[in-house]
């Protein structure tokens, strides 16, 4: 007990009280916050002023938090979870801070804020994520305000394998400069081992944006906010789960040169509370032949422990300019240093591994250098294909196999290949729910919904029928279906004859690319159904694309914008405002990756 309260103390033992007074106001000061300290000490002063009377002179009335805009630009979550972390430590240092999606951000209204914090991440090849699309093209644009007196930080969350590291971050804190606000924190760019890092920033950013404390210790307070418990600062237990394989199907036929599993995963201590609409993160393990290759390359194949390492813990397929670049660090390798020194290296690593960087530059490299050339091996997410009201503890996935060969070498995706060849009836993996609130059916389920899911991007919306059909849902639902052939890649092809029997799916059309000379694609058959297409969304239906973003969905989004110009007789500009009126009101929705 006496080892527990040393532990805890803050009042030295010279302090001028008594030991069981020294314990209790160790109890009261151990767990206050920086706010409710500040507050203390000034309140005291302030009685001692009064010689101890505080009802001859009342305290000064504390004054308002000050105000802390915090941005987010997310794809798959991780800023907006990080802009809601760092408001809640923001409350807490004595802030007011308002969290604001990109997708909802009137770039207007930023003149009138003191100090901005943007979370961003970078999607595809540099581009920002399709929801702050918006509002990224106007403030980037020659109509946005001015920002003069305003502080600034911007946190860049990217993927080092992409040429465009951080492009959106980066493009962010120039335009804030250029907009005359001043940079209070120097910008960070995280790769996907971001969370300690990220951490480290936030908590410099609000210590770098604190106004130094006024002369008459009045303490800011934010009164909006509810009182914040200790407890409610720590997020729920997010850790990751292992399940059971308990099906392990190819939806593909034997014919078919693709490879797509139904992967059905059982939960032993029941499901997660999982919505349709959200995704489910694989852990997964290296392929062991690599693993086996770089071991040999390294002269490292009897380390037991470093194979161990990299079949799970590390990103051995991964490469990027930067993992050139701690090659040569680690190796001193000049004719590698060469290729960095030469601005060679981003065309060089492009279809290439870690395995290639190896062999072209042969070097002592030791167990050490292989942790340190690496990156952390990151989870992959795949859309949830089931309801929990119609498959109980179970979690369905869809995924297809990645296979190809570049340079001389046949190469495959981690996480795919995993599931594919390693993965059996029976199998354990470890998996963590990654919840999507910005792709959710419409709350009135008499709402009509239009999914458009080519390949795996069907996933989701099988989730979707489910539901609707546990639910009785009286909407009518219509499902756009693309994929190669026919007769070999139709997935779920039963599932959708049974839904169109039953009524939980009014509509399918589907486009099978290979099946006649000229290739035929989901936007193709919008073209073709657009009058009742947009029939069905005047009439108050929502929108729904998952797939590729790279193409797929923007080529759709052009075809639901000429399906308005050519049914409505509208111009470009009056069709893509009426669609942009469909995403404002969250009726046009995406989940694209």
């Amino acid at each position: 007990m006496a080892s527990d309260m040393a532990r805890h103390a803050i009042l030295p033992r010279t302090a001028p009280f008594g030991e069981s007074e020294r314990a209790s106001l160790d109890a009261v000061l151990g767990p206050a916050t920086p706010v409710q300290r500040a507050w203390l000490a000034g309140f005291l002063a302030g009685l001692d002023a009064a010689g101890g009377q505080t009802a001859a002179v009342p305290a000064a009335p504390p004054k308002a938090a000050e105000p802390l805009l915090i941005l987010y630009a997310s794809e798959s979550g991780n800023c907006e979870t990080l802009a809601n972390t760092m408001a809640k430590l923001a409350r807490k240092n004595g802030f007011k801070p308002k969290v604001v999606d990109f997708f909802d951000l009137d770039v207007a209204s930023l003149a009138q804020e003191k100090r901005i914090v943007a979370i961003a991440a970078t999607w595809g090849e540099g581009e920002p994520p399709a929801r702050a699309m918006r509002a990224y093209g106007e403030l980037m644009g020659d109509g946005a305000p001015r920002l003069d007196g305003v502080e600034f930080g911007v946190l860049a969350l990217g993927d080092t394998s992409y040429a465009e590291f951080c492009a959106t971050g980066k493009a962010l804190d120039a335009r804030f400069e250029a907009l005359g606000a001043t940079r209070a924190q120097a910008r960070a760019d995280l790769d996907l081992d971001f969370e300690t890092p990220a951490a480290a920033w936030i908590k410099d950013t609000l210590k770098a944006l604190t106004p130094p404390p006024s002369a008459d210790n009045v303490v800011a307070v934010d009164f909006a906010a509810r009182a914040v418990e200790d407890d409610e600062d720590v997020e729920p237990s997010r850790e990751p789960k292992v399940v059971e394989v308990v099906d392990h199907v190819n939806l593909n036929s034997s014919r078919s040169d693709k490879e797509t599993i139904h992967l059905a995963l059982e939960f032993e201590d029941g499901a997660p509370a999982y919505e349709p609409g959200d995704s489910l993160e694989i852990y997964p393990e290296n392929d062991p032949q690599l693993v086996d290759e770089i071991l040999t390359a390294t002269n490292l194949s009897g380390d037991e422990a470093l194979r161990r390492m990299l079949l799970s813990e590390r990103d051995i397929t991964t490469l990027s300019a930067t993992t050139v670049e701690r090659f040569a660090k680690a190796t001193g390798h000049a004719d590698a240093q060469k290729l960095i020194d030469s601005g060679e290296a981003k065309a060089w690593i492009e279809g290439r591994h870690l395995i290639d960087l190896i062999e072209t530059f042969p070097a002592a490299i030791t167990a050490e250098h292989l942790g340190t050339i690496t990156r952390p091996l990151p989870p992959r997410a795949y859309s949830i294909a089931s309801s929990r009201k119609e498959v109980g503890d179970e979690v369905h996935l869809v995924i297809a196999a990645v296979r190809y060969a570049t340079h001389g070498r046949a190469r495959s995706g981690v996480a795919s290949t995993h599931v594919a060849d390693r993965m059996k009836n029976g199998a354990k993996l470890r998996v963590k729910l990654k919840p999507n609130r910005h792709f959710r059916l419409p709350q009135d389920p008499a709402t009509d919904i239009i999914m458009v899911g080519p390949g795996t991007g069907v996933a989701p919306f099988r989730a979707f029928v489910q539901e609707r059909r546990a639910v009785a849902a009286p909407g009518r639902s219509w499902l756009f279906f693309g994929d190669r052939q026919f007769t070999h890649d139709f997935l779920y092809q039963l599932e959708w004859q049974e839904a169109l029997e039953d009524g939980s799916l009014t509509k399918i059309d589907v486009a099978f690319s290979r099946d006649q000379p000229e290739k035929v694609y989901v936007q193709d058959r919008i073209d073709q159904h657009a009058r009742e297409l947009v029939e069905w969304l005047d009439g108050g239906a929502s929108l729904y694309v998952c797939g590729d973003a790279t193409k797929m969905a923007k080529d759709v989004r052009n075809a639901v914008v000429r399906a308005y110009a050519t049914v409505k007789s509208l111009g470009a500009a009056e069709a893509e405002a009426a669609v942009a009126a469909l995403e404002r009101a969250h009726r046009y929705q995406q989940d694209v990756y």
